[in-house]
């Protein structure tokens, strides 16, 4: 959809399009709903952004204990989100092994014990191996660090999200001219 068809939604036609850009968290897409109408689709992205910046740390944990496991119970049993489904999906997590998925299942569980909350990366921007890699070397991470790398990756997924909702910004046609 072009952002003239965003900036005509209803609040409630906005929260059903873009409700779970971050996952499971309408809260988000319902406040930044306000700041229609949008000049584009980087200008949603940046008002989300700005949005979770402004959160206490506690609020940003929220966001992060949202996310499901990678390989997780969630995802075997059908209870995903779509957008999740089909992230996991593209990684190579619905296919695994059932020694990878123990393997997940051991690491996602030390990772929730010492952070507080599930390991969240951008699974559409990796492979499973990458993911594996990165999970375990994030293990490494101070709480403080480790909030700060997850958020960041929130914010990834939220981008590709948006970008299947969003036509991007078309160039400006006076800048395209030859002269």
């Amino acid at each position: 959809m072009d952002i003239n068809a965003v900036n005509a939604l209803s609040y409630e036609d906005f929260l059903e399009v873009f409700g779970n850009v971050i996952e499971k968290c309408p809260i988000i897409p319902a406040a930044v709903w306000t700041h229609r109408p949008f000049s584009g689709l980087e200008d949603i992205e940046a008002h989300i952004s700005n949005f979770i910046n402004s959160l206490p740390e506690s609020g940003k944990e929220g966001i992060l204990r949202c996310h499901p496991d990678l390989a997780g119970r969630e995802l075997h049993s059908g209870a995903l989100t779509r957008d999740s489904q089909e992230e996991q999906r593209a990684a190579g997590f619905t296919h695994l092994q059932p020694e990878e998925v123990s393997r997940m299942r051991s690491l996602n569980s030390e990772y929730k014990a010492r952070f507080g909350f599930p390991f969240v990366i951008c699974a559409r921007l990796n492979t499973k191996r990458d993911i594996m890699r990165e999970l375990l070397k994030r293990l490494g991470n101070d709480r403080e660090t480790e909030r700060t790398r997850a958020i960041g990756e929130v914010k990834k997924i939220c981008a590709l999200r948006l970008s299947n909702l969003v036509l991007h910004d078309p160039p400006n046609s006076e800048k395209t001219r030859v002269a």
